[in-house]
């Protein structure tokens, strides 16, 4: 499998990282072993002083396709979880303003935490979700999927158009404003609505 991850997604988070509002999805890969499941601990890594947290609702795709167009898109995916996006924000900048791929800040190991899914037809209204992020705590991101640029339908459209999607692929839909740093010691605890699907510490 393969993690599709959606960048500025939601206009104030662009805003916040001082970034332009996309009038194209903004899209860029993880690989497998960047996912962390289970609930399982972070390990904050030694190359980086400021990794960012990003959380997302995360589709899982529930069969191949590609050039996939608007009207079918919905049919492929079934299941939404949470997932944060961990960002080396330094590495991030420090090649950003070289002009040079970010994949490294990115793409590391355990770098996209996942929840377990819950069926889609669990929710009335998939652009009416409420999720958030706390952090010991107290709640740092709270986001809506009514507030998201490019719908899920319009990013499957526009992936499916460049990378054939498989079964099992996930694909990271943006992060609401909020990103901030994590320590070690912190606890993560991420929600859709009133629900907890995400519960880990940073080691």
């Amino acid at each position: 499998m393969k993690i599709i991850a959606v960048g500025r997604n939601y206009i104030e988070h662009a805003k916040e990282l001082n970034n332009p509002v996309p009038s194209k999805p903004v899209i860029f890969m993880k690989p497998d072993t960047a996912v962390l499941k289970d609930n399982k601990p972070f390990y904050h890594p030694d190359f980086s002083n400021d990794i960012h947290y990003e959380i997302e609702i995360v589709l899982k795709v529930a069969k191949e396709g590609k050039h996939i167009s608007e009207k079918f898109a919905a049919n492929y995916f079934e299941e939404i979880g949470l997932g944060i996006d961990f960002t080396a924000r330094d590495i991030q900048q420090q090649h950003k303003e070289k002009g040079l791929p970010w994949e490294l800040a990115k793409s590391f190991d355990n770098s996209a935490p996942i929840s377990r899914f819950i069926p889609k037809s669990e929710f009335s209204d998939l652009y009416n979700i409420n999720f958030r992020l706390d952090i010991n705590n107290n709640t740092v991101q709270k986001g809506n999927t009514k507030d998201t640029i490019f719908s899920f339908e319009k990013l499957i459209v526009f992936v499916s158009q460049f990378i054939t999607l498989k079964k099992g692929d996930l694909i990271f839909t943006g992060t609401p404003h909020g990103v901030g740093k994590i320590n070690i010691g912190d606890r993560l605890e991420g929600y859709i609505e009133d629900e907890k699907l995400l519960d880990f510490e940073i080691k």
